[in-house]
């Protein structure tokens, strides 16, 4: 017999966006239902053990839920987040999953739902008449049904767009279409064999000092498929690309490895045949854990109680999804949409039919494919910043989580209405976890204005997004703290026309983010090339001298682009023995 509830928002999933828009749907007040697959919260950043998240990692991105969240994270784990070269924050999935749970309890209006799936989307009305008669009033699952006056999306794998009939993609679009300069101009056998990008099943290593317990090999021999898996990086390399905390190595790796993509199209067909690839892909990924074993060291060994049961402690509870089916949305994201613009560093603002900036959310990654064995070009999406290569700051349009023609709904999660090509970009754990603090905040007003997330007014959303400090314009130079940070966001949603294409504000410089934090140095500044710089340290008795600066803060930035060479400089931060790098969070030059 099914447990009845009814609630304001019903959230479906406990993806990395779906949690962040139960978060922040509770928060403003409303009655909200959250309901997950497992026992953790936050997708890709827990329960995927994706914990080494990528974009948004320059200050003044670092805005909202997911400026929070690095907060906690630093908070809670001794030793700091710098560990890994793949990212700047890396940490155990569980202290993440903690801070979930910890967030959850402090919202008595919000209930937590976990061990079920979706299995009947509830509606009323047909499209066909019009919008307001196809409204969708809930979800059935396993042992509960809720009915809500607004549903969200937050699955891995756009689960309810299927259940729900909602109109949406899957695979690629020809140039045509978007006329997009990466996207093909004929279906091809690249299209064929990856009609999305690969997922990972996510597994740690743990150094235990000593031999480590054996991992079994697979039953069929596979080590074929790893051969040269750290050609170029050479092994500690390659291990310290996921170092995390405690002598544990994230394998989340792309050349040769773990990136799984055999007949993908099993992941949409029927139960045993999603299962089946399910199956697969974590053999494929316990592996890759045999021949690293075998061929680097027998001291690295699975890591023990990482995840929790049915996880066998060292495998994630589920695969690293990098792409869903995707909404078709009333605007849709395209590779121009997340390109910068012509000698600038930012994407243009993206407008509605009315004029209207209708950005929502924020993110900066590069677009990024993953098809195991193929080298797949795209349109550059970089730009030289803080020492170091990051991505180019873009928006997300509220548009693009709407429906054409189904009320009551919206998508939080990598499902937003976005082309094969700039999901790439868009799916990234921060953009994500930005995307579901809009769509949980809108979900929300929905409910306090009694109207459908069509209807609502976009400067009432980016209003009430401003105020929980969450960006929806990307300005470089204004880290969130700033005292005029809320003043500079509502000067481009009225003025976008003097937005400029550097994100760059004329902010007071009297400011400054930095901070005394982390190791002390004292050394010689060497600028090497355009965005590269090194610090030569005056003390002697450290083994390693010379280290690369980088920062992610805007004053820091300023200071290195304009220091001279050969100037003695002190310096507070973290050192990265992964990476080789010295995270600055102070300079000052004599």
């Amino acid at each position: 017999m099914l447990t009845k509830f009814t609630t304001d928002v019903l959230i479906v999933g406990g993806g990395t966006g779906g949690s962040t828009a139960a978060i922040q749907c509770a928060r403003r007040g409303v009655q909200t239902i959250i309901v997950s697959e497992f026992s953790w919260l936050g997708g890709m950043l827990t329960a995927a053990g994706v914990a080494a998240p990528d974009g948004s990692e320059l200050i003044s991105l670092q805005t909202g839920i997911w400026g929070e969240y690095l907060k906690e994270l630093r908070s809670r784990q001794k030793g700091g987040l710098d560990h890994s070269w793949v990212s700047l924050f890396t940490y155990e999935p569980r202290i993440g999953a903690e801070i979930f749970a910890d967030w959850v309890k402090d919202l008595p209006n919000l209930q937590w739902i976990s061990g079920q799936t979706p299995v009947e989307v509830l509606k009323e009305g047909d499209r066909e008449v019009s919008p307001k008669e196809n409204r969708i009033t809930g979800v059935r699952f396993q042992d509960y049904e809720i009915e809500a006056k607004i549903t969200l999306d937050g699955t891995e794998l756009g689960d309810l767009l299927a259940l729900g009939e909602i109109p949406h993609r899957w695979g690629w679009e020809l140039r045509t279409e978007f006329n997009e300069p990466s996207a093909p101009e004929a279906y091809n056998e690249l299209c064929d064999r990856y009609p999305v990008q690969s997922p990972t099943w996510v597994f740690l290593l743990q150094d235990y000092g000593h031999k480590a317990p054996e991992i079994p090999a697979p039953a069929v021999d596979i080590s074929q498929q790893f051969s040269g898996a750290w050609k170029g990086y050479g092994k500690q390399k390659f291990l310290n690309y996921g170092r995390f905390p405690n002598d544990l190595f994230m394998l989340n790796w792309p050349q040769k490895g773990n990136d799984y993509g055999e007949n993908l199209n099993r992941l949409i067909g029927s139960k045993e045949e999603k299962n089946e690839f399910l199956k697969e892909a974590k053999e494929y990924s316990l592996g890759f854990a045999h021949f690293i074993q075998t061929r680097i060291d027998k001291r690295y060994g699975l890591a023990q109680n990482a995840f929790p049961s049915p996880s066998d402690g060292a495998f994630a509870l589920m695969p690293y999804f990098r792409e869903s089916r995707r909404l078709q949305g009333l605007e849709t994201i395209i590779e121009a949409d997340i390109l910068p613009m012509s000698g600038g560093n930012t994407a243009a603002l993206p407008r509605n039919s009315q004029g209207e900036v209708n950005a929502i959310a924020v993110g900066n990654y590069a677009n990024d494919h993953h098809y195991p064995g193929v080298k797949f070009n795209l349109q550059p999406k970089s730009m030289p910043w803080g020492g170091r290569w990051t991505g180019t700051p873009f928006t997300i349009p509220y548009d693009t989580l709407i429906p054409v023609a189904t009320d009551g709904f919206i998508v939080c999660e990598k499902n937003i209405s976005v082309s094969h090509i700039a999901n790439g970009s868009t799916r990234l754990q921060p953009m994500v976890m930005a995307i579901g603090q809009a769509a949980g905040m809108a979900a929300a007003l929905c409910i306090e204005s009694n109207c459908q997330p069509r209807e609502l007014p976009i400067r009432d959303l980016q209003e009430a997004l401003l105020t929980n400090n969450h960006a929806v314009i990307p300005l470089l130079n204004l880290p969130p703290n700033h005292p005029e940070w809320l003043q500079w966001q509502r000067y481009y949603l009225d003025r976008p026309e003097e937005y400029s294409k550097e994100g760059i504000c004329a902010c007071s410089s009297a400011f400054s983010s930095e901070r005394e934090m982390g190791e002390y140095f004292r050394g010689t500044f060497r600028k090497i090339g355009e965005n590269s710089y090194r610090i030569r340290l005056g003390d002697r008795a450290e083994k390693k001298q010379i280290w690369q600066l980088i920062t992610t803060r805007p004053e820091v930035n300023e200071k290195l682009q304009h220091c001279q060479n050969e100037r003695e400089i002190s310096v507070w931060g973290w050192r990265n023995f992964s990476g080789g790098w010295f995270l600055l969070e102070k300079l000052v030059i004599h």
